[in-house]
């Protein structure tokens, strides 16, 4: 033959597959028409893709090493005529870096991610607790491993793509004859086919069951918290690796404290008398009960500080604190004798009668610190 397909691709005899791949990729780019319009490329080009056509398939490959014509009267065109037949995709892929995969896809993929959500108490939140969990997900098929096939049974090359996954259809253009290819329709692209589904699985190689795990919920979570479960998720089809199984906290109300990031808060009423006289009481903490000092002459609004009884930290460890605001509570019903001594008390403080705005209020009413505050401008 007169032309030298392995000189014009730049490789030697013995070159693989792959340096002869990369080569038609090279000079693709550079003489592609719509790169280089003048007829010298062009005519370059068709004989670039030629040469590629013959020396990238091993029976046309084998016809050219022995002297004979691969693309003559029988193949088709001639080693210089446009009309060759080649593969579009390695085209494509001389231009955009080449991204399709050739070849079957594998039957095993990895299974689906799962969620579910979970209550815990304030004090399991703070504490960390162990839930078990019941849960409906795939699992690997026990009666054919995982293959998808019946006892006694394999998978079969498809008759369509044989075995290749892909099939490929030659089309006109004005390349000349491009050749594309597409998925399998018998197959879906997996390049075998299962005759003989397994009974218990219907060919997917898992089924859905139940089962029982335990989760540690580690101390200092909160509504949203997220724990990842590695691989106990859903099985993959046909034998593939498991997702992970997320488990969202979310944390009940308390009857009495109140989370604020990792700080705990509560209201506690203070009768008048005990506000006034000073006393400890008995706080029912989520460790168990605390005795709170409350000072003589507390108002209503202020608020104790108890150190490291707040919610753990999730991640830094340690713990907040525990903010208690007292409400002085006054009462409403009086007997006979409860008000006589009010006012007696009030007799001897001189508070029988309120005067709005006096100098005689102990730090100044509201109004006279009004009046203050707009004559100070």
């Amino acid at each position: 033959m007169s032309t030298d397909y392995y000189a014009l691709l730049g490789v030697s005899r013995d070159a693989s597959p792959d340096e002869i791949k990369k080569a038609y990729r090279r000079l693709a780019r550079e003489l592609h028409p719509d790169v280089n319009p003048d007829p010298e490329h062009q005519e370059k080009f068709k004989l670039v893709t030629a040469a590629y056509e013959v020396l990238s398939d091993p029976e046309k490959r084998q016809m050219y090493d022995l002297g004979g014509d691969p693309l003559g009267p029988r193949g088709g065109a001639g080693a210089g005529g446009f009309g060759a037949t080649f593969d579009f995709g390695d085209i494509m892929d001389a231009f955009f870096g080449g991204g399709a995969s050739r070849g079957p896809r594998m039957r095993s993929r990895r299974g689906q991610d799962a969620l579910i959500r979970i209550q815990v108490t304030l004090a399991d939140a703070v504490f960390g607790t162990t839930r078990d969990l019941t849960v409906d997900t795939a699992v690997r098929c026990g009666s054919c491993d995982s293959a998808g096939t019946a006892p006694g049974t394999t998978t079969e090359t498809c008759p369509m793509c044989k075995g290749r996954g892909e099939i490929q259809q030659v089309q006109r253009s004005f390349l000349g004859q491009v050749m594309t290819s597409r998925p399998c329709p018998n197959c879906q692209g997996f390049g075998t086919t299962i005759p003989h589904p397994c009974p218990e699985c219907s060919g997917d190689g898992r089924v859905r069951t139940r089962r029982t795990l335990t989760v540690q919920v580690p101390p200092g979570v909160d509504t949203g918290t997220r724990i990842q479960l590695s691989g106990e998720g859903e099985v993959g089809p046909n034998g593939g690796p498991a997702g992970d199984l997320f488990v969202e906290v979310v944390v009940t109300p308390h009857e009495l404290f109140e989370r604020h990031g990792d700080e705990l808060h509560c209201v506690v009423t203070v009768p008048m008398t005990a506000a006034a006289l000073g006393t400890t009481m008995s706080l029912d903490t989520l460790d168990g009960p605390l005795d709170v000092d409350i000072k003589a002459g507390t108002q209503s609004g202020e608020s104790l500080l108890v150190r490291g009884k707040g919610a753990a930290r999730l991640r830094s460890g340690g713990r907040g604190d525990l903010h208690v605001h007292l409400q002085v509570q006054t009462p409403t019903r009086l007997d006979p004798q409860q008000e006589e001594l009010l006012r007696q008390l009030a007799e001897l403080r001189d508070e029988t009668t309120v005067q709005v705005g006096s100098a005689a209020a102990p730090h100044g009413g509201l109004f006279s610190r009004l009046k203050d505050a707009f004559s100070s401008k």
